[in-house]
């Protein structure tokens, strides 16, 4: 009896294979598949590792822009005791373009 379901259900499956609708899902998918394809997606796993790097670096940033309020903070206790020199430089104004984001930066190392 176990036999006889077995074969009746293989044969069930042979001819959903063979069926029009089948051949339908096949030319639909492939049609979607490759108009996807022209589109610029991105996969739901890469969009998850996208999503893990942009929060990592969120961290760093909030992490470094603590750091960098208690160095002006370090540096401002410490300004009393600078030479005059370079109380006028850093009381003549703020450098151009340091406050605008979208003006050049530059890096220069100190030796």
């Amino acid at each position: 009896m176990n036999n006889f379901f077995n074969d009746l259900q293989g044969k069930i499956n042979q001819a959903m294979e063979s069926s029009p609708a089948k051949d339908i899902e096949r030319n639909v998918k492939a049609m979607m598949t490759q108009g996807f394809s022209k589109l610029d997606l991105v996969t739901r796993e890469e969009f998850d590792i996208q999503a893990q790097v942009l929060a990592k670096t969120r961290a760093k940033l909030e992490a470094l822009e603590l750091r960098v309020v208690e160095l002006e903070a370090h540096l401002a206790a410490q300004a009393p005791a600078a030479s005059p020199a370079a109380t006028s430089a850093a009381s003549s104004g703020p450098v151009p373009g340091a406050t605008d984001p979208a003006a050049p930066h530059i890096i220069i190392d100190k030796p």
